[in-house]
């Protein structure tokens, strides 16, 4: 029998609050001294690693220019909001390209 896939979103901007066992775990982790750390599994950065380290390629994605088909009507009600329209062209592709990234959520 298939299930019904769930899904469902979280405003970043106002996370849901921590449960009593989440703030107990985070409670632990805070008193735990850093000497008590296990590093190992980290690599340490060296002056050769910092020597060779290049920013992520992605970090501010360069523009490229193209040419778009859209409907009229979209792009009339783009540019009637004022300067930006393909600033704001960008940002809805953006929004949906992220959204299309994120897993699913099942219950």
């Amino acid at each position: 029998m298939k299930r019904p896939m769930v899904r469902y979103t979280i405003d970043l901007d106002n996370p849901p609050p921590l449960t009593a066992e989440q703030k107990k775990r985070l409670k632990a982790l805070a008193a735990k001294p850093d000497s008590e750390i296990d590093y190992s599994d980290i690599p340490p950065l060296t002056e050769e690693f910092w020597k060779n380290a290049v920013r992520n390629p992605f970090y501010r994605p360069t523009k490229t220019s193209t040419t778009v088909r859209i409907d009229s009507d979209v792009l009339h009600w783009l540019r009637a909001q004022g300067t930006g329209y393909q600033s704001r062209i960008n940002a809805i592709l953006r929004r949906e390209m992220l959204a299309s990234h994120k897993p699913a959520a099942v219950k």
